[in-house]
């Protein structure tokens, strides 16, 4: 019903006002009271018992703020992020495009947050009590000689709050970021996160698993190395994929040329792909976490029999509202012991 409306206004301006009614109804207990009902589906992977195999992607709660909002939606697990170890504004605006004829977004955010701090006062407050996920950046200032620090930096300050921590090298919108998949650079980068995970174990008494996020513009090379090195660090596992740089699905659309990360349907295929690659790859030794261009439950499918044992959405709950969790949760009921 508020679609139309919604979609008048600009993107980021429709994501605020969104949020600013989505908390208002769940303080008010309204959310909870209209909230569909997704049936149990529980599921165990990395040790964490997931409610349900559909979870939220991150960059739509970067600075998890709207937790008892989002909770009343019937998701599995919310990840929020991508956070920095400082508040950063980001790029300036306008950085976010509709594509309404391809169910897309565009977006050039890079990295938007209040900084490390003010998100886990966020999560201290919420008192959230479901499957939560942190996804971890680096500043856009830090030279990639440094970006370790950064993500160590977050690892320490999110690792009690978090059921699981993802490292995101992926984004397009960070100059260099994805230099960091490359096969020195993230070896470098993974020992030293695997070193600072078995401290904080240590100091925590617990294990957090650890993820990393992924492109969807690799090579079948490039995804089996990247395999190869996720097993030899002990990471726990992998989300596939973040928003493509690519253009050949939307060419000639509105907006199709501005710079930035291509998401939903336009994604849908591969990511796909690189979800197959991956598992392939990995050959069971890892679970993946499969997201882009996730708009039915017939997609969540998809991902799934493409090689994923969890999903996210993002753009597609724009396009589809709630409804899309529940339909994505009860289409991979069948899935349930996974």
């Amino acid at each position: 019903m508020f679609r139309p409306l919604l979609f008048a206004l600009d993107p980021e301006r429709a994501h605020d006002a969104t949020f600013a009614s989505l908390d208002a109804a769940a303080r008010l207990g309204l959310a909870q009271l209209a909230a569909q009902r997704v049936a149990p589906s529980p599921v165990e992977v990395m040790g964490i018992r997931f409610p349900n195999r559909v979870g939220l992607a991150a960059g739509l709660d970067k600075d998890a703020a709207h937790l008892a909002g989002l909770a009343t939606l019937g998701f599995g697990f919310i990840e929020v992020g991508t956070v920095t170890p400082r508040p950063q504004p980001g790029n300036p605006r306008p950085r976010m495009w509709r594509l309404p004829a391809a169910d897309a977004l565009i977006n050039r955010l890079g990295f938007n947050n209040g900084g490390v701090a003010a998100l886990v006062a966020n999560v201290e407050r919420a008192g959230y009590g479901g499957v939560l996920g942190i996804n971890i950046g680096k500043n856009f200032d830090t030279p990639n000689e440094r970006a370790a620090d950064d993500y160590v930096a977050c690892l320490a300050a999110v690792y009690p709050h978090a059921h699981y921590v993802t490292v995101n090298i992926s984004s397009p919108n960070t100059k260099g970021l994805r230099d960091l998949q490359s096969d020195a650079a993230l070896d470098a980068l993974l020992a030293t996160l695997a070193a600072a995970r078995e401290r904080l174990e240590q100091q925590h008494g617990k294990r957090v698993p650890l993820l990393v996020k992924i492109a969807p513009d690799l090579e079948a090379e490039g995804i089996r190395r990247i395999a190869q090195s996720l097993v030899a660090h002990g990471v726990d596992g992998a989300i596939a994929t973040n928003t493509t740089i690519a253009r050949d699905a939307v060419a000639g659309l509105p907006h199709a040329g501005e710079a930035g990360g291509l998401s939903g349907r336009p994604l849908f295929e591969p990511s796909n792909r690189v979800v197959r690659a991956l598992a392939a790859a990995l050959e069971g030794a890892l679970p993946i976490i499969g997201v882009g261009g996730i708009l039915s439950g017939d997609d969540a499918r998809a991902k799934v029999d493409a090689g994923a044992t969890l999903v996210q959405v993002y753009t597609g709950l724009i396009y589809r509202g709630p409804q899309l969790v529940v339909d994505c949760a009860e289409a991979l009921q069948q899935f349930k012991t996974g």
